[in-house]
């Protein structure tokens, strides 16, 4: 996530989200009475006879509803118009589809601490490295991807085995392609690599790998061919996003085993929001794990109030706060201890 301009003092911060992580990030940030301000499209029917057509304009919301969908890579914004152009009622209601490219800023009456800390940690995390390998039977295009879209490092052309259907990359071809991947991996220290080809080329390459700590790394995909464009189109597959997601939750997960390990030796932790609470009272908190599950549910039985002044009293108290997705097993094992776990300075009695 890129910080274009950001005045705290103000409440307001204007971003520019780059990835699928931001927008999960942004999910846990933006709440119920929030400004959100941005460029979208909204149908206008000149008359009640004319059919509605999308115009583009510049809306502010005040922030009723925040869903984020996977799936779709999508964070949906819906809220009531409180400024925009003089056909646009104010009071009536209009939702921001926002995904990664979009630009918006965000007001809030008061930032607390964590949240401000989720955003500088969004814009100077370092992205996993991947490298993207799209191939067919005669071509293959690398490219590595970066914080925003990805740098394309070579493109190769192989001789084709020309043959009745199907037709298939010469077996030498597989191994310039496996070369460049080893090199590529030396050179970058990549975390994962997504092979993807038509048909059932990248199973039939994975095979010829004879490297296992590079076979570890690869996840397979499809596409449609093996140039620039294919590249495109593995950015916006589910693979990728997966890649990205568990990046995200092994870093939540380590958190969550440290917590656990500390229980389990009847360490310098604490759970549950009384034993908690009285942690974040005598200063011994060191990092303060919430589950987004246990936020969403706070904020829908409207009993959010003492947990927000129990993650206030710890920013004051100098902990840090990390909110812990309740999506993989790590928030799920949070979740069973009551959704809220610290991390202790020292062992309390």
């Amino acid at each position: 996530m890129k910080i274009v301009h950001q005045n705290f003092k103000h409440g307001e911060v204007k971003l520019e989200i780059e990835n699928a992580d931001d927008l999960w990030s942004l999910s846990s940030i933006i709440e119920k009475g929030d400004v959100v301000k941005g460029r979208t499209f909204r149908k206008i029917k000149a008359s009640e006879t004319a059919q509605a057509i999308k115009k583009p304009m510049f809306l502010s919301l005040s922030v009723e509803q925040v869903e984020f969908s996977e799936s779709s890579t999508q964070l949906r914004i819906t809220g009531k118009v409180i400024e925009g152009p003089e056909d646009v009622p104010h009071g009536s209601f209009h939702s921001f589809a926002l995904e990664p490219s979009s630009v918006i800023t965000l007001i809030k009456e008061e930032w607390h601490q964590y949240q401000i800390e989720k955003l500088k940690e969004s814009s100077e995390s370092k992205a996993p490295k991947i490298l993207i390998c799209a191939f067919d039977r005669e071509e293959s295009t690398f490219a590595l991807l970066k914080r925003k879209g990805c740098e394309i490092l070579l493109n190769i052309k192989g001789e084709v085995v020309r043959k009745r259907m199907p037709e298939k990359p010469k077996v030498d071809f597989y191994e310039q392609i496996i070369k460049h991947l080893e090199e590529y991996n030396k050179r970058f220290e990549l975390d994962k690599i997504i092979l993807a080809s038509p048909s059932f080329w990248k199973e039939e390459l994975y095979e010829h790998l004879k490297n296992n700590q590079l076979k570890q790394k690869i996840i397979q995909a499809n596409c449609s061919g093996a140039d620039e464009n294919a590249i495109k189109e593995v950015l916006k597959r589910d693979e990728l996003k997966e890649v990205l997601r568990q990046d995200r939750a092994s870093k939540e997960i380590k958190l969550v085993e440290q917590l656990l390990a500390e229980i389990a030796k009847d360490g310098k932790a604490a759970y549950g929001k009384k034993e908690v609470l009285k942690s974040i009272e005598d200063g011994a908190v060191e990092i303060l794990l919430v589950s987004d599950g246990l936020i969403k549910k706070e904020r829908k039985d409207e009993k959010f109030e003492a947990l927000e002044k129990m993650m206030k009293l710890a920013e004051k108290n100098g902990a840090k706060i990390v909110v812990i997705s309740s999506e993989h097993d790590g928030g799920k094992k949070l979740d069973g201890l009551g959704g809220v776990g610290a991390i202790l300075r020292w062992k309390m009695e």
